[in-house]
């Protein structure tokens, strides 16, 4: 098959012969007639040369790379991307295992395969499109997907209306592609709980957490918790699990609210240590008492974009100066960021510069990321975006 072709400027194919995936806009000289939005095209240097393929997008980043090699992006390429990405899930040990059956499954740049987002929640796959071309060759990876996992899914939801640029006007409404399930109850580290693939956030449940939720899980003895940002209360339940004397989930969004409550109902029925309320982060730990001697940082993200990170570093500061003025004396302080633009220094001046407002004596005792199913493709830093720290306040 014959792509199209763009040209980059002289000099702008320095970051791909470092095989870094994405094109911006001011990188290109210019455009073969004819290329919209969507479409796959090769990538040639000023002087005529291939340097990739990849497809093509109106917006800064105008081209992410799918191979720098010059070949056909069809069925073949999107099914040996996808047995590459299920050979790293073996390879962890968070496919096929005995008590879980939630994984990350592609993870965009980090498995070669940018613009696409791929969650395992039992039987059912939940696929996002993150670039209009991906939403193009949705069946085809659909298919493909099929191939590769064989007998662990019968199910592919297609999750991608709020994923995609609107003013690509694409219509996309989302869906069954394959199969169908009223079936959304998974697990996770032998946990249940209740997924929203439907309307929930990202595709159902934040699954870059799961080693994380298990740490906690680890300090929570006899501890009185408060789960700020619950959303689907996964650090709730965890917590329970772990011998919390009391957990209090708290998310300004109802849904997120009865999700939650849904989710520890299913794992501890009538357990009388858990209460959830629906109330702004703020104004809760503005009202709290000195209750708690572990709490959870873990908001939305609060810088999308480069431009608001100066905001953000200070509603970082602004959120953990509460909770270190709070937390009881011998405390434990599980605080996030799950920002790209926000760097790891960044988050943890802030996170100082909060100890230090509140005058509290803090110690690091880990410094969290992302986990092995959210790989990091190490020509692509800016794939490293949660990162989070587990505080002593004395």
């Amino acid at each position: 098959m014959e792509y199209r072709q763009i040209y980059l400027k002289k000099g702008k194919e320095d970051s791909l012969e470092r095989f870094h995936p994405w094109i911006f806009s001011g990188a290109i000289k210019s455009i073969d007639k004819g290329i919209e939005e969507g479409d796959t095209v090769r990538v040639m240097t000023d002087g005529g040369e291939f340097i990739a393929v990849g497809h093509y997008q109106i917006g800064s980043i105008a081209v992410r790379v799918l191979s720098f090699s010059d070949c056909e992006i069809n069925a073949l390429f999107w099914q040996q991307r996808l047995q590459s990405a299920l050979d790293v899930r073996l390879c962890i040990g968070v496919a096929d295992a005995e008590n879980n059956n939630t994984y990350r499954l592609v993870h965009g740049e980090g498995d070669n395969m940018p613009g696409l987002v791929i969650d395992v929640y039992g039987k059912t796959a939940v696929m996002q499109a993150h670039s209009v071309g991906i939403h193009v060759c949705r069946d085809e990876i659909a298919q493909s997907l099929i191939n590769v996992m064989k007998n662990r899914i019968d199910n592919i939801y297609y999750k991608s209306e709020t994923t995609l640029p609107y003013k690509a006007e694409l219509g996309q409404e989302n869906g069954f592609i394959y199969g169908k399930s009223d079936d959304n109850i998974a697990m996770e580290n032998g946990l249940k709980f209740h997924v929203d693939w439907l309307k929930g956030q990202k595709t159902g449940f934040f699954v870059d957490q799961r080693e994380n939720r298990a740490l906690l899980e680890s300090y929570a003895h006899g501890r009185k918790v408060l789960n700020m940002f619950c959303y689907t209360g996964g650090f709730s339940f965890y917590a329970m699990r772990g011998g919390a004397e009391l957990v209090h989930s708290v998310d300004s969004s109802a849904k997120a609210i009865e999700l939650t409550e849904r989710n520890v109902e299913l794992n501890f029925p009538g357990d009388e240590r858990h209460k959830a309320y629906c109330a702004d982060a703020f104004k809760y730990l503005d009202e709290a008492g000195d209750n708690y001697d572990l709490i959870i940082l873990d908001p939305p993200a609060f810088a999308k974009h480069r431009a608001a990170l100066r905001n953000a570093l200070k509603g970082y500061t602004r959120l953990n100066v509460k909770a270190f003025e709070k937390i009881k004396p011998g405390g434990i302080l599980f605080t996030f960021s799950c920002s790209q633009v926000v760097s790891k220094d960044n988050f943890r001046n802030a996170v100082f510069t909060a100890a230090a407002m509140a005058k509290r004596k803090v110690r690091i005792l880990h410094q969290l990321h992302q986990p092995a199913d959210h790989p990091i493709n190490i020509y692509h830093p800016e794939g490293e975006y949660l990162k989070g720290l587990v505080l002593y306040v004395e």
